[in-house]
């Protein structure tokens, strides 16, 4: 019985394949635009989680004032001092490395060539933070760290715009009026989340920067790098209670720094990044509504038209939910194919913008699945009323139906 009712329901639709494909359209569109949606969310989350991860591994940026960003109110807070490291380093126990960081922008000149690009002065603890690699050359001696010596590291970026395709390592650039070898190259990390270059910068020790670019002793921030991700949360509190002390800062003041763990920007972001997801695919899935309309005025039309065909069936003992069966199947196939090509189509579309956009493509089977059930649903739903209909008419009255 069933076999036989998917036989007619396929034989009918066949009938108007341009009607029955112009009806499943909606179902296709919303299919494939739901399923495209989520799995560019997805990707993008991933991508997110990956290049906060890029940054480095259970790390806890500490900054003067108290947010972070754009905005942040830092004006009147202290910076910190290279004896703040130092005591970091020594009383915070479970720490992998303590980097200070100072950054300027200025020019970087090769010959005839120059760049503008990041200057930042650090120590060797600061690639270890940042999960940065070498592609050639070396780090830091302790000496060169010691007396501040005229050394630097480049990016991936500046030594494409400087050098081409030449390896930098062992030659010299100009920075700032004074002269500085080239002794390492970092290895290309790419776009940060907030869509900066990470690999357009300079890297040179931080008592080089101060003496010859900053003109002052100042640490504007500092990164640490915990050994165990459990430890966080402790090794934060005693961060606080360690610069809290330093700085002076009473009981009933606030502080004037902030400590921000990685894992919250990436939290944060990938929240923001889900909830977008959700409305665009609520937002996509309304076009589902719009084909499952489409289907209920197909399917009272196509009742409209065979009305003597079904008191035909009636009249030779065809029950009521026999051709009520008949109409809904009909209106499943239809919903069901649209949801099949939706799939097939959003597979194309993800897979193409996914690459265009530069995010992972990440096959979701539980995304497709839903959405292939929406759509047999909606045909269910809105093929009810014209099945129904169908299967009420009353048989003499339908016989003489022209």
């Amino acid at each position: 019985m069933w076999w036989n009712t998917i036989i007619l329901a396929l034989r009918s639709i066949r009938r108007n394949l341009l009607r029955s494909f112009l009806t499943v359209l909606g179902v296709v569109i919303g299919v494939s635009a739901v399923i495209t949606m989520v799995t560019l969310g997805n990707g993008a989350t991933q991508a997110v989680a990956d290049q906060i991860s890029s940054l480095g591994s259970n790390l806890l940026i500490v900054r003067p004032g108290q947010r972070l960003g754009p905005g942040r109110d830092s004006a009147g807070a202290p910076n910190f001092k290279l004896a703040d490291v130092e005591a970091i380093a020594s009383q915070i126990n479970g720490l992998k490395a303590v980097a200070p960081t100072v950054g300027r922008s200025g020019s970087v000149v090769n010959g005839s060539k120059n760049w503008s690009t990041t200057l930042t002065g650090t120590t060797s603890a600061w690639f270890v933070t940042g999960n940065w690699q070498l592609a050639s050359g070396r780090l830091f001696s302790e000496a060169e760290e010691r007396a501040g010596g005229a050394v630097c590291i480049m990016g991936a970026t500046l030594q494409r715009e400087l050098f081409g395709r030449l390896d930098p390592v062992g030659s010299a650039v100009r920075v700032k009026g004074f002269s500085c070898k080239v002794i390492g190259l970092l290895a290309s990390k790419g776009q940060s989340t907030m869509g900066m270059d990470q690999d357009d910068v300079l890297v040179m020790p931080i008592r080089t920067m101060q003496r010859r670019i900053s003109g002052n002793q100042d640490v504007a921030t500092i990164m640490v790098s915990l050994a165990d991700e459990g430890n966080i949360s402790r090794a934060t509190e005693q961060l606080n209670g360690l610069l809290r002390e330093r700085r002076n800062i009473s009981d009933n003041e606030d502080d004037n720094f902030s400590v921000l763990d990685t894992r919250q920007i990436a939290e944060t972001l990938s929240g923001t990044i889900r909830v977008m997801t959700l409305l665009l695919g609520a937002v996509a899935a309304v076009s589902l509504l719009v084909g499952g309309i489409g289907i209920m005025n197909i399917m009272l039309v196509s009742v409209t038209e065979r009305t003597r065909e079904i008191g035909v069936r009636l009249a030779i003992g065809a029950l009521e939910h026999e051709v009520l069966l008949q109409f809904l199947t009909e209106a499943v196939v239809l919903s069901a194919f649209g949801g099949l090509v939706g799939i097939a189509l959003a597979a194309i579309a993800s897979v193409s913008l996914a690459s265009a956009m530069g995010l992972p493509f990440l096959f979701n089977p539980s995304i497709n699945l839903l959405a292939f059930l929406m759509a047999v649903t909606i045909g269910v739903l809105f093929g009810f009323v014209p099945a129904r209909r169908a299967a009420r008419l009353d048989p003499i009255e339908a016989l003489r139906h022209e």
